[in-house]
Parts: structure tokens; sequence; C-alpha cells
């Protein structure tokens, strides 16, 4: 049996006329912002120009080169340490070594031995001391090795982080790309409206001086109408801020007038089935590549607590030159060993492997509760493509009786049995009911972007 998908429930026969239409629109808006010089974009270039310039993304791709930087300075204790060391001393007085008149004996011919007091100096007031040395790690390479396999750790989390702010700002273009394609065709349709609602308010006051109505038409049509010019002011205003919106978050000044592309096949977006999503999400999710990253340096964390307890034994080798120093030669060499052990702590090396185990305990429970969490999320999602998909065939029925309504209202209208508000009334809820089977069909193509950014893939 085949696995079934989801495709986006899009009219053949009804999104080329309404894309069309938008296109008309865009361009309308566009000849009046000529000043402006309106940006071209298509919903592709907007995804790729959000992932160029970004600033978010851009504090990821930085955090992920911080980490790959700690991982160099972890890494860096691998390898022999190699320093020099030198020195200028000065002392103000010295002790030396007295030798007294015929110490070493009295002769005749040569008299005493020595003929008189000596004193012996111990080097020189001032001395000179300069060494390079060498220290190279032995036991320590255990710690050494599981504070890499922490910083590896820390990289992969950041990675897994920039993978998911890409997908999360591809997701939030999406949205925005749409959102004011359809705010630009609801404000057209609102002003439709405003037209309908004027023509209307001009039928009943001649109606009311004709004596064919009450005041009161005129009131609720004029209500009516400045209703439509209310709902047409906040889908501009919508507009406006959606496109503020959108600017910041492709990185552009917010003064950039966009044009945008009515694309209709940029809508579909096609996702596995169920099973296979589920199993997608539990391979590459964002949420689940973190907790088990966070298992993997928590158990590094336990074992260099457990490495504590290895003594610390170091290779040195050391090569110096000395002046001024007594009872040494100018050059000499050093080579040995180093040991270090703490023989009483108080306590603390055993504290911090049972607070590791805690540690990695909680990422272990974090891993299944994250795992349970991504399953659920998966189901909810799956569970709002379908829904989104009714809710597509229901706009489209939509559709099809609004339009079926303004061609009834035309003939009529040529047939001298409707008013001219009527025919604008019917023309305005058509393109109304247009724009909201086009919402319907990006909530649907948003909510398969959404189930595709849970399972860790671009939507786009």
């Amino acid at each position: 049996m085949r696995p079934r998908t989801i495709p986006c429930l899009l009219s053949k026969s009804l999104l080329p006329a309404l894309f069309g239409m938008l296109g008309s629109i865009l361009v309308i808006s566009g000849a009046h912002a000529q000043n402006n010089s309106p940006l071209p974009l298509t919903l592709s270039g907007a995804i790729d120009l959000a992932l160029h310039q970004n600033r978010d993304l851009k504090l990821s791709q930085l955090a992920v080169t911080d980490s790959e930087h700690k991982k160099e300075i972890a890494r860096s204790a691998y390898f022999p340490h190699i320093k020099n060391d030198s020195a200028m001393l000065h002392v103000t007085d010295l002790a030396g070594v007295q030798i007294p008149a015929g110490a070493f004996g009295n002769h005749a011919s040569t008299g005493p031995i020595p003929s008189q007091n000596l004193f012996l100096d111990q080097g020189s007031l001032t001395s000179y001391t300069s060494g390079t040395g060498l220290e190279q790690p032995f036991t320590q390479m255990f710690k050494i090795h599981e504070s890499n396999r922490a910083a590896t750790a820390d990289i992969d989390s950041a990675r897994i982080q920039l993978d998911q702010a890409t997908n999360d700002v591809a997701l939030k273009v999406r949205q925005l790309y749409f959102g004011i394609l359809i705010a630009q065709l609801r404000q057209q349709a609102a002003e439709d409206e405003v037209a309908a609602g004027q023509v209307k308010l001009q039928e009943n006051q001649e109606d009311v001086e004709r004596g064919r109505a009450l005041d009161v038409a005129v009131l609720e049509s004029k209500a009516s109408y400045l209703d439509a010019r209310q709902n047409a002011l906040a889908q501009k205003l919508q507009t406006h801020d959606l496109t503020l919106e959108l600017d910041d978050l492709l990185g552009l000044p917010l003064t950039t007038q966009l044009q945008l592309d009515s694309d209709a096949s940029a809508l579909s977006l096609n996702v596995p089935s169920r099973e296979e999503c589920k199993q997608i999400a539990h391979d590459r999710s964002p949420q689940i590549r973190a907790a088990e990253q966070s298992v993997i340096k928590a158990k590094a964390g336990l074992a260099a607590a457990k490495d504590a307890y290895i003594p610390d034994v170091t290779g040195l080798a050391r090569y110096s030159y000395q002046s001024g120093v007594p009872l040494l030669v100018h050059n000499f060499g050093t080579f040995g060993f180093s040991f270090n052990y703490d023989l009483f702590d108080g306590g603390k090396r055993i504290a911090e492997i049972r607070d590791s185990r805690t540690l990695l305990s909680e990422a272990e429970l974090n891993l299944v509760k994250v795992e349970d969490e991504v399953e659920v999320r998966v189901e909810q999602a799956y569970d709002k493509v379908e829904q989104m998909q009714d809710l597509v065939g229901v706009a489209q029925q939509a559709v099809d009786a609004r339009v079926e309504a303004a061609r009834l209202s035309d003939r009529q209208f040529e047939q001298n049995a409707a008013l001219d508000s009527a025919r604008a009334e019917a023309h305005a809820k058509a393109l109304s009911a247009r724009a909201s089977y086009l919402q319907a069909n990006v909530g649907l193509s948003l909510a398969q972007g959404d189930l595709k950014t849970l399972i860790g893939q671009l939507p786009r």
C-alpha cells in the first residue's frame, strides 16, 4: 500500500484568474509607487534573501562559529605546552666563604697559605636566567578527551539551533509574503464595498427625495458606507504593517516598497504520510536532536568527573641558561616527570560524580519527554493539515456561490431587475470570497510548512 500524501487543494480553473487579479492589483499599486522604486520579489527570492541577510540567522551562525573556536581551545590541551621563563634578579648582599690566613698551612719557604684572609663570593649580585620548557600531559588525556566531546556536542547543538532558526525564518517569510497578498486582495475588496456603499447611499437619498423611502434608510446606508471605509482603512494599515515586518525579516530598510509576485505554484507544499512524518521527526526533529546532544554532553561530564580520580602525570623537558648563579654551568638541561594527586578534597570529587549522574538522568528523561512531545505535535500538525483541506473545500464552494450570485446580479441589472448598488455589492462579496479562498489555501500551505519545520525540513 503506497503512503498517502497531502497535496494543497488548489482549483486549477479558479487560481489562475485569482492570481491574475492579484498581479494586476500589484501592478497598479506599483505604478502609484514609482517614486519609491518598489523591489520586485518572488517567494523563493524572499526566502533566499532572508536566509542571507536576516539578523537572527547571523547571530545563530556566529554562535556556531563561537562553539567551533571553543572546540579549538579544548583541542589545544592535547598538544605540548612550550613556554619561556626569563628573569633578571639583583640581590643586595651575598654570603661567601671566609678563609683565614694560614688555614692551609705555614711553611718556611712560602709562609702562611694563604698569606692573608680570603673571601670567596658565591655568584654575583645581579643574575640572569632564561629557560624554555615543554610540558606534555599524559594521564590528563582522559579528561581532555571528555572536554572535547562536550565541546563537539556544543557545536552540534549550535548547528541544530541554526537549522531550527533557518526553518522558522523561511516559514515566517512564507507567512508574511502571502499575508501581504491576502491583505492587498482584501483591501481591494474593501474598496469595492466602499464604492458599493456609496452607490447604495446615493440611491437611498434619491428614494427619500422621491418619497419612496424613509430617512432611516439613508442613515442605515450611510452607517454601512462608513463601516466599509473603516474596514478599507484597517486593511490598508494591515498591509503596511505586514510590509514593515517583511522588510525587517529580510534585512531591508523599513521604507522599502515590495512588489510581490503572486505565483500560484509557490503555495503548494508536499508533505509525507503521517507515519513517515513521525519517523522523519524522530530522526531529524531539531528538538529531539538538541536533546540528544544534551545527553552526550552530560555523559562527557560524568566521565570527566570520574577521571578526576586519575593522578596527573606530566612529562617535563627544559633547557636553561644562567649567569650569576653559583655552582651551575651557563647552559644545562632538565628532564623528568611531575606527579600530582589530591589525597583529600573534602568529598568534592564524589559530589561532582553524583551531580553529573543527576544531570545525565535529567537529560535522558528530557529526551524521552521531547520525543513524546514531538510525536504529539506531529499528530496535531497533521490533523490541522487535514482540517485545512476541508476548509479549502468549503471556501471554494463559497467562491463558486458568490461568483454565481454576481453573475445573476449582472443579468438582473441588465434587465433592470436589480439596482446598481446590489450589483456592486455582489461583486464586492465575490472578491471578498476569493480573498477568503486564498486565505484558506495559504492557511493550508502554512500548516504544511509548520509540519515540515516540525520534522526538520525547510518549508520551501
